[in-house]
């Protein structure tokens, strides 16, 4: 199916799921586990997240959990736009501390997945913008983690239009890269 490509790290994934429009609006699957399946892609999604910003420039992240709760992400756009990130945490990995970006939107219905070993962020570029992802596991606030968003090291050109993001308290104090620990292992997780 060339409905899944892989970004400039191939383990994260841009899905464009197919959406059939007529006089009545439309209909898409958005999920489809066999779909998936036949794509190499098996993860067993147990929760559904919805996340909506008032404000364009509303950036969540750069967010992961930890071993044994780690999650994969399959992150979509059902209303705005988002400038979506992952970042490579595993150490070993020869794309360790780079990153890779999309714009996700509710009209080009495309989706990401941002899977175990990466740091996710996103940044609103549309008023009232609706996010809607699955996890790969329930959320567990003690491996509850998080990277600096801004952290040079990294290199992320945010398009924040000469305007500062608006940030949670606890995405504003996160740890840049390195003072990380080796939470991943290329090849092991």
């Amino acid at each position: 199916m060339g409905w899944v490509r892989n970004l400039d790290i191939p383990e994260v994934k841009l899905l464009s799921p197919k959406k059939h429009g007529d006089a009545r609006g439309f209909f898409s699957e958005t999920y489809h586990r066999q779909a998936l399946l036949d794509a190499g892609i098996a993860i067993d999604f147990v929760q559904d997240n919805h996340a909506y910003s008032a404000q364009p420039g509303t950036l969540r992240g750069l967010h992961f959990q930890t071993p044994p709760f780690a999650q994969h992400k399959l992150v979509r756009v059902v209303r705005g736009a988002i400038f979506d990130v992952a970042v490579d945490l595993r150490t070993g990995s020869p794309t360790y501390g780079q990153h890779v970006s999309a714009v996700i939107s509710a009209e080009a219905w495309n989706q990401i997945l941002v899977p175990v070993g990466f740091a996710h962020g996103l940044l609103t570029l549309e008023p009232d913008t609706e996010v809607l992802y699955k996890v790969s596991a329930h959320y567990a606030p003690e491996h509850d983690k998080g990277l600096l968003w801004d952290d040079p090291a990294l290199g992320i050109a945010w398009p924040l239009q000469g305007t500062a993001p608006l940030l949670s308290d606890k995405d504003r104090a996160q740890p840049g890269l390195a003072e990380l620990p080796a939470y991943f292992h290329y090849g092991q997780d």
